[in-house]
């Protein structure tokens, strides 16, 4: 159940992220997907479990520019934040790629979509299908 809720609160975060980029890069959305997407990690992984994760030395990196693009969308530089925030989201999460894009592939409704030629193709570059969750 709480691992429910914590899904749900990193979709809303990514939700609201894509609705900051689609109006512009609005910094109300953008902060606020931060927010949600902050606390559905938290709420998933536990609060130290969370800490030890961000502060790993082969996360730290990737938590810094993370941290940073965060603060820079607060204070008003949202596009300079939101590319600094990116590059730190793919520091901290590009290992868990692979599980997280093989997990989507055993969910009914995404299922069809994941298996389109054209999507099926760039996801399989991303994350080979046979290097997440078995299908």
């Amino acid at each position: 159940m709480i691992a429910e809720i914590g899904v749900t609160l990193t979709g809303l975060g990514a939700l609201f992220l894509f609705l900051g980029v689609l109006f512009f890069f609005d910094r109300g959305l953008l902060a606020m997907g931060n927010v949600l997407f902050l606390a559905g990690v938290v709420v998933i992984l536990g609060v130290q479990s969370a800490l030890k994760f961000f502060m790993k030395p082969k996360n730290f990196k990737g938590s810094i520019f993370f941290v940073t693009g965060v603060v820079l969308v607060v204070w008003g530089w949202t596009l300079v934040g939101f590319a600094v925030e990116l590059y730190g989201m793919w520091g901290l999460f590009a290992g868990v790629i692979p599980a997280m894009l093989g997990f989507l592939r055993t969910v009914p409704g995404l299922k069809t979509v994941l298996d389109m030629p054209a999507v099926k193709n760039v996801l399989n570059r991303v994350a080979p299908a046979g290097s997440g969750l078995p299908v």
